[in-house]
């Protein structure tokens, strides 16, 4: 067992922290958000995540897990996670001034050897700056470790991930702390993969970039499965059998959002024009992205021909199924839109409704049922398939709906069940139904 301090309780270091003390560690998370503590001691977490809470109960209680406001105690300990927020900048790149400050702390108060462990995702080179800062500040004369251990966790399955993931990468310069982290990561009995600290630092940016462009891939796909009649389901489905490609991220829709692809795909563009390489690919990925949230708007305006004064119902709201995460979700882009153009806006989604309100405009009314939002609406956007959503019942559309008519951006609904009903359908790559009894 490790004494382990975990600096930020956002999503990336609670989800550590409590995967940590999980797995028998002493386990400090950190946070100068006194409102965000008081929440986490009573039990409660300030994120949204499948099980994190029952976790969080679990090893308080077993004296595993704490919370704390930054003290000198709290980083009285053999290991430190540095997970505090890298937002981007402007120009793309990673914003390291919540990092720069937590090395300047860490070098205030540690008294005793320390292995500092990077689990933010931050730019090459990162690491050894964090390391400068430390020993430029140091108030005692300790040894500082610093090794780089980037997290590949999914949002609504950060959890399982936690256990079940397919590689630990760390990044290291030294023995001591390869043994360190291979000591505290051995419980997870998940294959390490051992590095150097560079090459751990841009493993992140390159696995998400390359899930990124695979999704802008089959996207631009269903663009040529829409224009000559093929299905971009069946298309996917037989990509993917080859073990070469695989068939995860082969899904078509309106894009990917949330807080890595978005901000991980930019900064690896700005890493790559810093160090005089034009990323070609990685650019078209991007912009592919862009024009993608657009498609639904785009075949919207040619059915209904003005969005001025119809209903629309907005159906899901987070960037993905199972996380309130709002960040660079379809539905902000979209709304805005449909409200600029005159539209009524009555959205749903099971989860993020709260997070969605300090976002979207104010004009949006929230409903916390389906039926409730579909009903008497001149037209429904489909943009997170949420299972509530996936698993509601064809027939409500046409019961409820003036004239039922739907844009799907994440092909939650299978054509031929579709194709036995009154609906007319736009979806993906897939050829658009016009229902029956027309």
């Amino acid at each position: 067992m490790k004494k382990i301090a975990v600096v930020g309780t956002g999503y990336v270091g609670l989800v550590t922290g409590v995967c940590l003390a999980e797995i028998g560690h002493d386990v400090t998370c950190i946070d100068v958000d006194q409102e965000k503590i008081d929440l986490l001691k009573s039990g409660k977490s300030p994120i949204y995540e499948p099980d994190i809470e029952e976790l969080i109960s679990k090893n308080v209680a077993s004296g595993n897990l704490r919370f704390s406001l930054e003290t000198q105690d709290a980083y009285e300990v053999d290991v430190i996670y540095i997970a505090v927020g890298t937002p981007q900048k402007k120009d793309g790149s990673a914003d390291l001034q919540f990092v720069e400050e937590v090395a300047k702390r860490i070098a205030h108060r540690v008294k005793n050897d320390v292995v500092v462990v990077t689990k933010s995702t931050v730019p090459v080179g990162t690491n050894h700056f964090i390391l400068k800062m430390i020993q430029e500040h140091l108030q005692a004369e300790v040894r500082v470790d610093i090794a780089s251990n980037p997290e590949f966790l999914r949002e609504g399955s950060a959890i399982y991930d936690s256990f079940n993931g397919d590689r630990i990468v760390i990044g290291v310069e030294n023995d001591r702390a390869a043994l360190i982290l291979e000591e505290i990561n051995k419980p997870f009995n998940i294959p390490i993969f051992k590095t150097d600290i560079r090459s751990a630092e841009l493993i992140k940016y390159a696995a998400n970039a390359f899930l990124a462009t695979k999704i802008s891939f089959i996207n631009e796909i269903a663009s040529i499965c829409e224009k000559v009649g093929a299905n971009v389901e069946d298309v996917s489905m037989g990509m993917g059998k080859d073990q070469r490609i695989g068939s995860q991220f082969l899904n078509a829709g309106i894009g990917y959002g949330g807080s890595c692809f978005p901000k991980d795909t930019n900064a690896l563009l700005h890493i790559a024009n810093e160090a005089g390489y034009q990323f070609q690919i990685l650019s078209s990925v991007v912009k592919i992205n862009e024009t993608q949230k657009s498609v639904l708007i785009k075949k919207a305006k040619e059915r209904l021909g003005t969005f001025h004064g119809k209903k629309i119902a907005l159906l899901g709201l987070s960037f993905k199924p199972n996380t309130d995460d709002m960040r660079e979700a379809a539905s902000i882009d979209i709304s805005n839109q449909l409200v600029e153009e005159g539209a009524n806006i009555i959205a749903f989604d099971p989860v993020a409704k709260n997070a969605a309100k300090k976002i979207l405009h104010p004009t949006i009314q929230y409903v916390d049922c389906i039926k409730e939002a579909i009903q008497d609406a001149d037209a429904v956007f489909i943009l997170t398939e949420w299972k509530e959503i996936v698993h509601f019942p064809i027939t409500n559309y046409v019961k409820l709906m003036k004239h039922p008519i739907i844009f799907d951006g994440r092909n939650c609904y299978h054509l031929e069940e579709i194709s036995q009903h009154s609906i007319d359908y736009y979806s993906i790559g897939r050829t658009t139904s016009k229902g029956i009894d027309r």
